[in-house]
């Protein structure tokens, strides 16, 4: 594989670029894939590569899709042991009225005064989309539904879903509540890698509760999809929105969209967005796990340069008909230091299609580098400072 590698300095980022694909498809080039819907982002679920991306990061009112943020503490907390699926939390008349049946609201027609598992809630959570369930195991688990909210924030944020913040576990109406298209499928894919022996329940078909009988919400769950999860959402105002994984002949696609006109619309292009992830695109090897991608300058070592490789192997989606020009970038804080050690996370390959992201993967070194002798370090120091004005 040709690389063609130069460096530049932009402040304290050093960048190295390559090409990765020399050729360029002779046909000619279609407009880009568009989704109806004001925010999207769809990734690979083996390659991580960016299959699609429209505002992702542009903030949306996430209503009911907090529910799955409200899973994802409860699952967690049922897999560091610190509750267990037959734990018992009682119906709150505030639940009761806020969720269940008084709320006309999606709900698990919780009784007043009675117990539910958490096993039960969160079936019925998942399932029927309930709001009842979802303030029951909130107060339960952290006293108060407010309590539990700021629960919520703080593990998105442990999971990397920098721009999410809730102020209830439902998800029902509050400015306090946001979250991106981005941070939504960051989420789903946990999810569906987290908890595999869980993960079931987001396709489980229906379920009774207090004797009523009640169909899964999610319409999106329809033979031969390949959808198996995960929720659906509306905020007045803002649209309708999706989350969902699919998976279809070996390969899984995580898609988050939001800001569309109608639930109809919903319906029939995230179906068809899933299609598109699923069938135009084909996938391209670029690295082997511990083959050098490319160096970087060492300041004040041994060595003036260090080889820098990935630990796993690298390949991304490309189009099938319209492939564009694969392209990579290694970016590393500069200057780099000695001594550094063997294995160490020096930078990150930035992989790109046209000008479109498609996925980072860290870089490691491939060798030690140790201090310098004065006559090298003082070589290097003149040779950064050249550089560095270029």
């Amino acid at each position: 594989m040709r690389k063609a590698i130069y460096r530049s300095y932009r402040s304290a980022i050093a960048a190295a670029a390559f090409s990765l694909l020399n050729a360029v498809a002779a046909q000619a080039q279609t407009g880009p894939f568009i989704a109806k819907a004001e925010q999207a982002y769809m990734i690979d679920a083996e390659t991580g590569t960016v299959l699609l991306s429209q505002n992702e990061n542009q903030p949306f009112a996430p209503a009911s899709l907090a529910k799955l943020m409200t899973v994802e503490v409860v699952m967690d907390a049922l897999s560091k042991g610190q509750v267990t699926a037959e734990t018992v939390y009682p119906v709150s008349e505030y639940a009761w009225r806020t969720g269940g049946a008084p709320s006309r609201t999606s709900t698990m027609f919780a009784a007043l005064k009675s117990s539910i598992s958490i096993n039960d809630l969160l079936t019925g959570i998942i399932v029927q989309n309930a709001n009842d369930g979802c303030i029951i195991v909130a107060e339960g688990m952290a006293g108060s539904d407010a309590a539990f909210a700021k629960r919520m924030t703080a593990r998105a944020g442990e999971l990397g879903m920098g721009q999410s913040t809730f102020k209830n576990s439902t998800g029902l109406p509050d400015p306090g509540n946001q979250t991106t298209a981005k941070d939504m499928v960051r989420l789903a894919q946990h999810l569906h890698d987290r908890y595999p022996e869980r993960y079931g329940l987001f396709t489980k078909p229906d379920f009774e509760w207090n004797r009523i009988f009640q169909r899964n919400k999610n319409t999106l769950l329809t033979p031969g999809s390949g959808i198996d999860g995960l929720g659906l959402g509306f905020a007045e105002g803002q649209g309708f929105a999706a989350v969902v994984s699919a998976e279809r002949d070996g390969r899984r696609v995580y898609l988050a969209l939001a800001g569309i006109a109608d639930d109809k619309t919903r319906q029939e292009e995230t179906r068809r967005v899933v299609d598109w992830g699923l069938t135009a695109f084909e996938k391209r090897h670029l690295f082997s796990r511990d083959e050098v991608v490319g160096s970087v300058s060492v300041y004040g070592g041994a060595a003036s340069s260090v080889d820098l490789s990935p630990k796993e192997d690298v390949s991304v989606l490309v189009p099938v008909n319209n492939p564009e020009r694969i392209s990579g970038r290694i970016v590393y804080r500069w200057p780099l230091n000695a001594p550094l050690d063997a294995g160490a996370n020096a930078g990150t390959l930035r992989i790109f299609s046209g000008e479109r992201l498609l996925r980072e993967v860290p870089l490691y070194t491939k060798a030690a580098v140790g201090k310098g002798s004065l006559t090298q370090n003082a070589a290097g120091a003149l040779k950064e400072l050249l550089l560095f004005w270029l």
